[in-house]
């Protein structure tokens, strides 16, 4: 079909919800964002709302709405920890549709980020040479699940074993505790710790912390 045919069928079988969103967008080959779009332009405007528009950018595309920009800087505000890759999920999820690289710009415009802050992606994966040596830990993303950070993950920097992956719901310190005690107790202790800006009442910002 065509993609005015396809905008159609895909609005009326949305408005009848018979399969969830999620499997409808799947079943027309489409993203999610992408059929939130066309819902909520045919319930603003009809089936002359999912005409097909114009490409044309009407304004810079190096320019982000303040709208937009205000929605990035309430969510930096929330989680003043996070950075870009994060709080795009997170916007993601409130339907505003931005680049990492877009979110990281709007950061740096309005003071909330430095430039030095933004690490260049690794091109190698380093590894230390036994057990034990370093663990590394972070909390895993958000995303879809309704909690404002997602499940607790430690890693054996040398075997890549997963030492702990659990649902604390929370960065504060006495959980993640309880969960490093038995890890130590079923492992043993690590002679050094890699952890990330998400932890809150303990370690704050990428530090190497020696477990006592």
């Amino acid at each position: 079909m065509d993609v005015e045919e396809q905008k159609v069928k895909f609005v009326v079988a949305a408005t009848r919800r018979e399969k969830s969103f999620t499997a409808l967008c799947q079943e027309f080959g489409i993203s999610r964002p992408t059929g939130c779009l066309w819902r909520k332009r045919y319930e603003e405007a009809g089936l002359a709302g999912i005409a097909e528009r114009s490409r044309r950018p009407r304004q810079s595309p190096t320019q982000t709405h303040a709208a937009l920009e205000q929605c990035v800087v309430e969510m930096r505000q929330r989680y003043p920890d996070w950075g870009a890759r994060k709080l795009q999920i997170l916007l993601a999820r409130e339907q505003v549709d931005l680049t990492r690289s877009t979110v990281h710009r709007i950061l740096l415009r309005r003071g909330l980020v430095r430039d030095h802050d933004r690490h260049s992606q690794a091109t190698t994966r380093f590894e230390r040479s036994t057990p034990n040596e370093l663990w590394q830990m972070d909390f895993k993303s958000p995303k879809g699940w309704n909690a404002a950070a997602g499940p607790l993950s430690v890693l054996d920097d040398h075997s890549r074993y997963l030492l702990v992956l659990h649902a604390v719901w929370s960065t504060h310190a006495e959980r993640v505790r309880e969960q490093l005690e038995t890890a130590f107790a079923t492992c043993g202790v690590p002679e050094a710790m890699l952890m990330d800006h998400g932890f809150r009442g303990g370690v704050r910002g990428r530090r190497r912390a020696r477990p006592a």
